[in-house]
């Protein structure tokens, strides 16, 4: 397949395992000693209009990071377009982030493990704001347990939301923009244990693990008690978590042009060339 865009890599971003409660805003605990010499910025990275005429597609767009993101690249100019499974929740995301920026939020109902669902949510997205120059892949799915306790269900719940959904969204959205002769930025949100492991979150690890194989980036997020967030914590210098204001710049900045020096394309010739390699070594 011809190249889709940029593919960022970000090794070693952040802590171990970056942590959310569900749906609620992330939680943040900036009580160690360290914290208070790193406070966190929260004001917008870069300048006014950086994504004027851009349009972005943000899956799992209404909450928590997502939806962080969303506002972010909508006030600086850019027409976005979220998708996610609860409309409701949706629809009152857009809405209001469009009355906060001026800029009109569309809402697409879509569970990204149906790939005709996607199919379709491709195409209304490319309707309602035309070909995507920026997706984030961030619907996810996860919960703990151990690994002798999952049913083949648990596991394919998982797997098919964080790895197929990324994956249909991805090859939908590129077949387009390779019909059309147009390239985007591709960010897909994952995490450090993709390459690790963890014990408690293997569907997630697993699926995260190929996610990165087609997509590389950063985060994901996990542990709904809070059990080991103080442990992790403690690993960080800076003695706290990053917050979803600085993980949307972060976000922002890879999609921007800005960043346009940081990518993973390969070109159709490039191609060619391995092909013919790979066709040598045949029989060989």
């Amino acid at each position: 397949m011809a190249p889709l865009g940029r593919f960022f890599l970000a090794p070693g971003l952040g802590p171990q395992r970056f942590f959310s409660y569900g749906t609620k805003i992330l939680y943040q605990n900036s009580n160690t000693f360290q914290s208070k010499f790193f406070p966190s910025v929260q004001k917008v990275m870069l300048p006014p209009n950086s994504f004027q005429g851009k349009v972005a597609f943000i899956t799992g767009g209404g909450t928590g990071l997502g939806r962080g993101m969303t506002s972010l690249l909508s006030s600086l100019g850019a027409h976005c377009v979220i998708a996610s499974r609860k409309f409701d929740v949706l629809k009152a995301t857009a809405e209001q982030i469009s009355s906060q920026t001026g800029n009109k939020v569309h809402a697409i109902q879509c569970d990204v493990r149906d790939p005709d669902m996607v199919q379709n949510t491709v195409s209304e997205l490319i309707r309602l704001a035309g070909h995507p120059d920026i997706v984030i892949n961030n619907a996810a799915g996860n919960f703990i347990s151990p690994t002798e306790r999952l049913s083949p269900n648990a596991w394919k719940t998982i797997t098919d939301i964080v790895l197929n959904g990324t994956a249909f969204v991805t090859l939908e959205i590129g077949k387009q923009l390779i019909r059309a002769q147009k390239g985007a930025a591709f960010l897909a949100i994952t995490t450090i244990y993709a390459g690790t492991g963890s014990g408690f979150v293997v569907p997630s690890a697993s699926a995260k693990a190929g996610v990165e194989a087609l997509n590389k980036v950063p985060f994901s997020r996990l542990d709904p008690t809070g059990a080991f967030e103080k442990e992790m914590v403690n690993r960080i210098p800076c003695g706290r978590l990053g917050t979803v204001e600085e993980l949307a710049n972060l976000a922002a900045f890879l999609c921007s042009d800005y960043a346009s020096w940081i990518n993973g394309a390969v070109t159709e010739e490039q191609w060619d060339t391995i092909e013919g390699l790979i066709r040598k070594t045949k029989g060989s």
